[in-house]
């Protein structure tokens, strides 16, 4: 479902023309008088209690400590959409990242339509070269068919995706958010929050120095770093974004758990040197077996137009075998039923087998809690129709970088959490029905008599896999749209959100 983005209903319908770094100067947690002055320098930290799953600062021992009106942690999609759309209403944003640039991550590294209309907003240009290789739309293979879809022609989203590796696409968001302003700190990996010891609230983060990775050609003794590997400083803020990943330290350190009764999926990837490289097509492959079982998940090769394609294969745990397959063998059993000249041998391999988790339908709720935002991965932002993660990272960057230049700009402490809470109904207006269709995708998927007779069946009629395209891939027009639109937004407001 394409719901209205953001929802019309969102406090950012309000004007935010005025909005600039002096806006909304009282703070959280305020007195008798519902209002306080936002601290500055080293006060702002030195009196919060942290809550840490490393060693927290509280004796005012930190090498030195820094603020701003927000922090974001994790520089990732939805770290970097979410420090650039505060940055540019005014608020002055911190954003740490444990890594250095440029950093891998593991992904399929498929942009479709959805995350190029979400580079779009950044005001990042999707074109031809300068490292994008735009395509065309979807190849289907399973089930004894083959089938190509276009990706649909909507007035709500661009009729291509792209692609980019992770290596560089990461660092270019990070970059393109410094530019807006954002301050970026690299090599700080956050240990914790600290909190207001009378209201709970948070107040900032602690964290550690990481050295950084020794200069290019520097022979094998060189120094990382002049500063010490592991030096503490301590961070302040009014709010912290947390866009630390599936593992979220920070929102387990609030109590947030993942909830068992969300999908989760898991995905292996590498690259190989392949004739293949420039497919203008991004290619899924249903036909995974373990033995004599067919496995929810799909198998891709995405071509990056540098000489090499991604390939992997994603699984869900709605199966019985899901915890007990090997992916990389799974992985290297699937290759070798491809065609030789395709070049899918382990001497053509560029990079190592590695895996990560895929955490979905709003895998770990609430979205706000006592000055904690979640956005992306630390909120199971993924898809759970189609694995995809990055367009609903930078979608829910901006979603909540909306609520938090909103909630600053009230006078009252009241005020200021009255909008933060309608930054998790906001996620549940724009994607919560759908999600929860998407939950009954996935286990009806994970009865392998199902998914054999949908892929045998489906993939041989082309109206089927158009609407099945639409659904999974959640590119209808928001309103109006053809009948396909209208069923598949009517499934999704009927359905209860997630």
């Amino acid at each position: 479902m394409s719901e209205q983005y953001p929802p019309a209903n969102h406090p950012d319908s309000e004007d935010r023309s005025g909005a600039g770094p002096g806006r909304g100067t009282h703070s959280r947690g305020a007195g008798a008088s519902g209002q306080r002055p936002r601290r500055t320098g080293s006060a702002a930290v030195s009196s919060g209690k942290p809550l840490s799953s490393g060693k927290a600062l509280s004796s005012g021992k930190a090498l030195s400590s820094d603020t701003a009106d927000v922090i974001v942690v994790g520089a990732g999609p939805a770290g970097s959409a979410a420090a650039y759309h505060l940055a540019t209403a005014g608020l002055d944003v911190l954003l740490l990242e444990k890594t250095s640039f440029p950093r891998e991550k593991v992904c399929g590294d498929g942009l479709t339509p959805r995350a190029v209309k979400a580079l779009t907003a950044m005001g990042i240009p999707v074109e031809p070269g300068n490292g994008w290789l735009l395509n065309k739309g979807l190849r289907i293979i399973g089930g004894g068919g083959r089938i190509e879809l276009a990706w649909p022609d909507l007035s709500s989203f661009p009729g291509y995706g792209t692609v980019r590796t992770r290596t560089d696409f990461d660092e270019l968001l990070a970059r393109h958010a410094q530019k807006a302003g954002v301050r970026l700190l690299e090599n700080i990996a956050v240990t914790g929050l600290t909190t207001d010891e009378r209201t709970g609230l948070v107040t900032g983060v602690t964290a550690r120095e990481a050295a950084a990775p020794p200069a290019e050609g520097a022979g094998p003794g060189a120094r990382a770093s002049k500063r010490p590997n592991g030096a503490q400083r301590n961070f302040g803020a009014r709010l912290v974004l947390a866009a630390d990943g599936n593992s979220s330290r920070l929102s387990v350190s609030m109590g947030l758990r993942t909830r068992p009764d969300r999908p989760l999926g898991v995905a292996v990837r590498t690259y190989y040197k392949t004739p293949r490289h420039d497919d203008d097509y991004l290619e899924a492959w249903l036909d995974l077996w373990d033995g004599k079982q067919l496995l929810p998940g799909y198998g891709w090769i995405f071509g990056m137009g540098d000489g090499t394609s991604n390939v992997g294969l994603g699984l869900l745990n709605t199966s019985d075998a899901f915890g007990n397959i090997d992916y990389r063998a799974l992985l290297k059993r699937w290759l070798a039923a491809m065609p030789a000249e395709w070049g899918f041998a382990e001497e053509n391999m560029s990079q190592p087998v590695r895996g990560a988790a895929l955490p979905m339908g709003f895998n770990r709720t609430p979205h706000y809690t006592r000055g904690l935002v979640l956005v992306g991965d630390a909120g199971g932002m993924v898809n759970p129709f189609n694995g995809e993660g990055i367009a609903y990272a930078m979608e829910s960057g901006e979603l909540a970088a909306r609520s938090v230049v909103q909630a600053l700009a009230r006078p009252t402490a009241a005020g200021t959490e009255r909008v933060l809470q309608s930054y998790p109904a906001a996620l549940k207006q724009a994607y919560g029905g759908y999600y929860t269709l998407g939950r009954t995708f996935v286990k009806a998927i994970g009865h392998p008599s199902f998914m054999k007779f949908a892929t045998r069946h489906g993939i041989k009629r082309p109206a089927v896999m158009r609407m099945t395209m639409k659904l999974l891939g959640n590119l209808t027009e928001p309103r109006g749209g053809d009948a396909v639109d209208r069923v598949i937004n009517a499934l999704s407001k009927m359905s209860p959100a997630a």
